[in-house]
């Protein structure tokens, strides 16, 4: 019963190596969309947290300057593609890792970069996730000046007690210097990253932390429950202390009874966010839009075809340096699959689906329409209109739905 996770697994053909043609999967991919999303994996961190599935790095001597010249030719190799110049970019996202570890003139010359070879519309949304002991006031003005217009504080937690255990480095009173330092900034879409059902959090904890950040009055809230997946720490090795199901339950509603009478909208299964302050980016995804990827392990979504660029960094750096795109996997969906991740995807959000998608995917399922017609009688799946969305309480079932709609 645990909420659905923050994004559905995807799988990926895979090549043994980079080469011209897999990486040349994408000229002869053109989007179908003039307007695209971009990722920008950073991969590095100071310390990797024992909950940390994603791809990340040691930050060693002189890695981050090859990774920014290796990351300045991919976008140079994805900006010559013959259809480059037809597309825009209406949001940028840099991820990690720990994007924050970039000083201001190296963020500068990547965005600049971007630039250089991408129309980006006027009024893009560019998101930088930060680190709180990463940043200062200074550095984040810095970001503003360079094109940042949207910060996503990875604060996890305000107890001083389970932070050191997840491997963070700051503690309550840093996250919220850190966002005092973004507001004093000039950032005015400060999202705030929290975690529930972590090892030694209680009910009392979860909602003193929740009360807190909303005080804060942030615009984004994102909450993600703990998942042991494979590839961190925790996965490996287990960990003791985690709060048994109804307790995480009963967390999930706690944060969103409490935005809801802070006048934040849940409009996805994590995220919480005032009027207006939705994450674009992240739209992109629940939506099934298309998207460019950069960085090592990077995943992108152009022309019908998924693809995966080389997740070590050593690798990616030395790919780039050959004058290969570092596309290391890609996948073209079947019309199957694109109906049923854009189903999945879609019914994540509060906008739900057009009813006519599902009904697609019904014809002739008699087994998985009967269990759609058990949720709605459970009130978990709602219809208004042309369109149909999970409840607030089938938020929390999501994933037995997911894994049958596939």
């Amino acid at each position: 019963m645990r909420p659905g996770s923050a994004y559905p697994k995807m799988h990926f053909l895979v090549a043994d190596n980079p080469s011209s043609s897999s990486s040349s999967i994408l000229a002869v991919s053109a989007p179908e969309a003039k307007e695209l999303g971009l990722y920008v994996h950073v991969p590095f961190c100071t310390k990797r947290c024992g909950y940390c599935s994603f791809n990340t790095a040691p930050l060693t001597d002189g890695a981050m300057a090859r990774y920014l010249e290796a990351l300045h030719r991919e976008i140079d190799l994805l900006g010559a593609l013959a259809w480059a110049p037809g597309v825009r970019l209406a949001t940028v996202f840099l991820g990690g890792g720990t994007p924050s570890l970039l000083a201001v003139d190296e963020m500068a010359a990547a965005l600049d970069g971007i630039r250089a070879q991408f129309e980006v519309a006027p009024d893009a949304e560019i998101t930088v996730e930060c680190n709180p002991e990463s940043v200062t006031r200074e550095k984040l003005e810095g970001y503003r000046v360079a094109g940042v217009n949207r910060l996503s504080l990875g604060i996890q937690s305000l107890d001083d007690t389970i932070l050191p255990r997840l491997g963070r480095l700051h503690d309550a009173r840093g996250a919220r210097s850190a966002f005092e330092a973004a507001r004093e900034a000039g950032c005015v879409n400060l999202s705030v990253d929290l975690m529930y059902g972590l090892p030694g959090l209680d009910l009392a904890g979860w909602a003193g932390a929740v009360d807190a950040v909303l005080d804060w009055q942030p615009d984004h809230v994102s909450a993600y429950g703990l998942t042991l997946d494979a590839g961190s720490l925790w996965g490996a090795a287990g960990v003791e202390g985690i709060p048994a199901e109804q307790e995480q339950i009963d967390q999930y509603w706690r944060l969103a009874h409490a935005a809801a009478a802070r006048g934040l909208e849940h409009y996805e299964i994590s995220n919480y966010a005032r009027p207006g302050c939705r994450s674009r980016h992240n739209q992109i995804y629940w939506r099934a839009a298309e998207y460019l990827a950069a960085g090592p392990g990077a995943c992108g979504f152009v022309g019908g075809i998924r693809y995966a660029n080389v997740r070590a960094t050593p690798r990616y750096c030395e790919t780039l340096a050959a004058g290969v795109l570092p596309i290391e996997s890609s996948e073209r969906l079947s019309s199957r699959q694109k109906l049923g991740e854009r189903l999945i995807l879609g019914l994540r959000t509060a906008d739900g689906v057009p009813t006519s998608w599902l009904e697609t995917r019904l014809d002739g399922d008699q087994r998985l329409r009967q269990r759609l017609d058990t949720w709605r009688a459970q009130a978990l799946l709602a219809g208004t209109g042309d369109r149909i969305h999970l409840t607030e309480a089938g938020f929390l079932l999501s994933d037995a739905l997911f894994v049958e709609l596939l």
